[in-house]
């Protein structure tokens, strides 16, 4: 079943496999999530939690001023039915796509998925030099409001934004501390329910349905531009 927000599209595959871990942190690398852009935190926030959501987060979180990168960016994570986490990030003026500003709508589109990774130069290698991703920012967040935000404690995260010409980007989450993430299980099958897939939209004659894993083991399909 494929779904609709904005001009992002995801699509929901009924899986056999295991169960994320009841345990999973933010920090463990088959961590991945998508961050829904929101007009307001708080409403969409609350509907989601009716809805059934489990919080991972105390609450919706402001980052400090003191990051200049990161700065007045709100932000909340959860957890699906199914166990999947997702985000819900609202922007403060001068930050993100300028659609990410609407105020006709509560619910405004997808902006990223994020990723954690094990080193940031690793991932760059692969996303950048194999698939032609380019940066789009970066910074590096700590302090109460991002260990509430993570439910990590401690946490001290490295991140990095990746964009290409077109569509949603991709985030690596590089948490400097604590070091204690955990790497995807060895034996992980498609149908296992941590295992989510990023679709890429190439021009690249002869790449279409060519399947991908990133340096830590997270799923990518290319597709053919239409």
């Amino acid at each position: 079943m494929a779904l609709r927000l904005g001009s992002e599209t995801i699509e929901l595959v009924p899986h056999n496999g295991r169960p994320l871990p009841r345990d999973s942190r933010s920090n463990d690398r088959w961590f991945q999530h998508l961050a829904i852009v929101v007009s307001d935190i708080e409403r969409a926030y609350a509907m989601v939690l009716r809805d059934g959501a489990a919080p991972i987060s105390a609450a919706p979180q402001k980052l400090p001023a003191w990051n200049p990168n990161a700065g007045g960016i709100r932000a909340v994570y959860f957890r699906d039915p199914d166990g999947h986490p997702l985000e819900l990030i609202q922007f403060p003026p001068g930050k993100g796509d300028p659609r990410w500003h609407d105020k006709d709508r509560l619910f405004l589109g997808i902006d990223h998925t994020a990723i954690a990774v094990r080193e940031t130069e690793t991932s760059l290698a692969f996303y950048r030099g194999g698939l032609g991703m380019r940066v789009g920012g970066t910074s590096e967040n700590w302090g109460i409001e991002q260990e509430r935000l993570s439910g990590v404690p401690g946490a001290r995260v490295r991140i990095t934004s990746m964009r290409a010409p077109a569509g949603p980007g991709v985030e690596f989450l590089d948490y400097i501390e604590p070091m204690d993430g955990r790497p995807a299980p060895a034996d992980t099958t498609p149908e296992d329910l941590w295992s989510e897939v990023v679709v890429l939209h190439a021009a690249i004659e002869g790449a279409a349905g060519l399947m991908l894993r990133d340096p830590e083991g997270h799923a990518l399909v290319v597709e053919s531009r239409r």
